[in-house]
């Protein structure tokens, strides 16, 4: 394929912006609201919009009834998008197109097998823009094992952590309470929306975290517990950057779970956290440090704990495809900091043609 499409591109033609959502993780739901609220928002009359589902057994198929309700009005979308509809293959649905009109995909794919770089880099070879992370961006940031070592080898702060092999690990949880403490959190390192997360205190309790966690995963990270503020900062852009306002999440439960987070909306979100501007300051250049390290375009969510009387601030992670749901903190952040919903959907459309074409011109040198 080439991309003369693209140089070709009409502005008389509204971009055809394919929106794929459900996948086969574990965050398959939380994908589908996020899409419902994409499709809403996204400007009509500049996008052509396809949704494209992918069902829990990786099937693709064209999302009609989302098409059908969108064609109504957005007002008519459901909370969440139906995974169903006639099957598809993916790239000819993405290929489809108009002469001259330009094709965009966002996906919106939470978790493995769509935000770990899998579904990037078939788009790469299709040869078609997408929104947020390339592959490798979205491996190390997926890979909570990996990405805290490329984020250690490039000296940003983060709390002790060790990681756990399934095959190799012998069971025997004492060497890690001995080396981080007796309150630890768990997590799969291929996973997010904190699924199959754990806070345990303990020997007995540390067992079944990593135990639970290895229902989703056959790498395990485990982290000390900290006592901390949880700040969130949105982070835009490819080569030049923006990042948002401050935000602070105080959880409803013992830390910031899925439910906090999708279903019940317990936790407080604090929109601009109260801190010291050189506080801010300094978060903001290491959010931008750890996009960067991680090779991230596009967009990220950077989450930190910060120790107020300690440490000072401790990257957790960045999130290359943060939640778009009304609750979720990475609109509501752009929001306060001057950009739109609709806005930021425009921008992030812009940031996936500029890279691919900065992309494309390398590949045509001969």
């Amino acid at each position: 394929m080439t991309d003369s499409a693209d140089r070709d591109a009409s502005p008389d033609l509204p971009i055809r912006l394919v929106v794929l959502f459900g996948g086969q993780s574990a965050e398959h739901d939380v994908s589908c609201t996020t899409a419902a609220h994409v499709l809403a928002a996204a400007n009509g009359g500049h996008y052509e919009i396809s949704a494209i589902g992918i069902t829990k057994e990786g099937a693709f198929v064209y999302a009609e009834e989302a098409m059908a309700a969108l064609a109504d009005g957005s007002r008519s979308l459901p909370a969440a998008l139906d995974v169903s509809g006639p099957a598809t293959d993916l790239l000819p649905a993405v290929m489809s197109k108009e002469a001259g009109q330009q094709v965009v995909v966002l996906p919106l794919l939470h978790g493995p097998l769509g935000e770990d770089g899998t579904v990037q880099g078939l788009l790469e070879l299709a040869n078609v823009p997408y929104v947020g992370a390339g592959v490798l961006g979205s491996a190390l940031t997926m890979d909570k094992a990996k990405g805290k070592e490329v984020l250690g080898a490039a000296g940003i702060p983060q709390t002790r952590w060790l990681t756990i092999h399934e095959p190799l690990w012998d069971t025997n949880v004492e060497p890690i309470i001995d080396e981080l403490g007796q309150v630890l959190f768990v997590k799969p390192a291929n996973m997010g929306s904190s699924v199959g997360v754990s806070r345990a205190s303990g020997a007995v309790e540390l067992r079944a975290a990593i135990d639970k966690a290895l229902r989703y995963d056959e790498w395990v990270v485990v982290e000390e517990a900290v006592d901390a503020r949880e700040i969130e900062f949105a982070v835009l852009g490819n080569t030049e950057l923006s990042v948002s306002v401050p935000g602070e999440i105080i959880p409803g439960a013992d830390f910031y779970d899925y439910e906090d987070k999708y279903v019940d909306g317990a936790a407080q979100l604090v929109i601009p956290a109260v801190l010291p501007p050189d506080v801010v300051d300094q978060m903001q250049a290491l959010a931008v440090d750890a996009y960067r390290a991680l090779r991230v375009e596009g967009m990220a969510r950077a989450d930190f704990l910060y120790e107020e009387n300690g440490r000072g601030p401790l990257l957790n992670e960045l999130n290359t495809i943060p939640g778009f749901t009304p609750i979720s903190m990475y609109p509501k952040l752009w929001e306060a900091s001057g950009k739109s919903y609709p806005k930021l959907i425009d921008e992030l459309v812009e940031l996936a043609i500029d890279r691919h074409q900065r992309r494309a011109a390398k590949r045509r040198v001969s």
